[in-house]
């Protein structure tokens, strides 16, 4: 699973040009389900993520948990997080889940934050959204539940 965290100050989902979710102060979570991904997974990428110390304290420091700073979770799905740019112009999304395994997986995420005490707020699986943020910091990081692949490191020699 890739996840694409953003710390907002407030996050809301639009389906169709009506009002579907929002959240204050918290984290907007960008969600890619892979085609192995697994529930435990799911179990790992929530508590790594409810547990990152990406908030402020009194004396300004990143400190805090989601949870410690009180805020909230929007869970957006997000399949072309599993985009491949790598041949053509045209990403490859062969590395997602098919929808019905990646609806049940994204699934299983939002149970397992919500078991961890965050108060969970989603988009609409599958459907075209129009996801408005205002990002607090910016603070913006990628969390995987597994290491990406990475190609052979290329030699660079100065010209």
């Amino acid at each position: 699973m890739k996840a694409v965290i953003q710390r907002v100050r407030c996050a809301s989902v639009e389906v169709e040009g009506k009002p579907f979710s929002e959240i204050g102060r918290g984290l907007l979570i960008l969600l890619g389900v892979g085609a192995g991904d697994q529930p435990g997974d799911a179990a790992y990428l929530a508590e790594k993520i409810a547990g990152l110390r990406i908030f402020e304290d009194d004396a300004g420091k990143m400190n805090r948990s989601l949870s410690d700073a009180g805020g909230s979770a929007l869970v957006v799905s997000q399949f072309t997080l599993y985009g491949d740019c790598r041949k053509g112009r045209r990403p490859s999304f062969t590395d997602a889940a098919p929808p019905e395994r990646g609806s049940e997986i994204y699934g299983a995420f939002v149970s397992e934050l919500t078991v961890l005490g965050v108060p969970v707020r989603t988009g609409s699986f599958g459907a075209k959204m129009l996801v408005r943020i205002e990002n607090d910091g910016p603070m913006t990081l990628i969390v995987e539940s597994r290491p990406s692949p990475i190609a052979a490191p290329r030699e660079y020699t100065a010209g």
